[in-house]
Parts: structure tokens; sequence; C-alpha cells
């Protein structure tokens, strides 16, 4: 019994299934619009009147370890394909994003710039 008490509240609170790349794609685009790849790598690649470009950091293509220009720190791979636990944490994907964009872009992404950056990103191998 409590098993199954454990299994119900797990699957009510949304615990027993990860989110997945593909979730955060849909979720952006039903908030903005299609993605487009090409877009996604021109964003990525490009600094936006900011000292810094996703690039700086996560480097192009995103599929290996890097460091932050700045901390040294290592980042692991962004591409969802190098690393299977990017983009399957919703509290974690939401704090990254608004931290990056606002180093590269002064101020939160959009949802249509989310979904482009996103569906690049899952293109990568």
């Amino acid at each position: 019994m409590k098993v199954l008490w454990s299994v119900l509240v797990l699957g009510f609170f949304g615990l027993a299934h990860a989110a997945t790349p593909q979730d955060f794609l849909k979720s952006y685009e039903s908030q903005s619009g299609k993605a487009s790849a090409s877009r996604g790598e021109q964003f990525f690649n490009t600094k936006h009147g900011k000292e810094w470009s996703c690039a700086s950091c996560h480097e192009n293509p995103p599929n290996h370890e890097t460091k932050h220009i700045v901390t040294g720190k290592v980042i692991k791979p962004l591409s969802p394909s190098a690393n299977s636990a990017r983009f399957t944490d919703e509290a974690k994907v939401d704090k990254w994003f608004k931290r990056n964009c606002n180093d590269v872009l002064g101020r939160e992404c959009t949802a249509q710039e989310k979904a482009d950056v996103l569906a690049w990103l899952m293109s990568i191998k």
C-alpha cells in the first residue's frame, strides 16, 4: 500500500516524468511560433550589444566541456546529444536561460529566442 501511495504522489506532482528538450521546445513554440535552428545558431554566435555571445563560454559547437571566460568554472556540454541531463529540469532551464540571457542581452530571452536556440542545440550531434 505504501508503494502504491508513493507512486500516486510522485505521479501527481509530476516527479515520475522527467521533462525532455522536446517538451521545452514545444512549450516555447506554443508561446511564440515555430522554432528555427538557423536563427538559433545565429543568435548563439552573435553579440547582442553586450560583451559576450552564448558562444563566448559555450563555444561552437557546444558539444564538449568548456570553461567560463571569467570564472574559469567548467561548463558541461550544452547540446542535449552530448549531455543527456541538459534541458530536463525546469528550474535549471529557467535559471540558466534567465542568467545567461541577461549576460548576453541585458534582458530575459523571449520564448522565440529560447525556441530557436534550443532547436539548434537539439540539432547538434
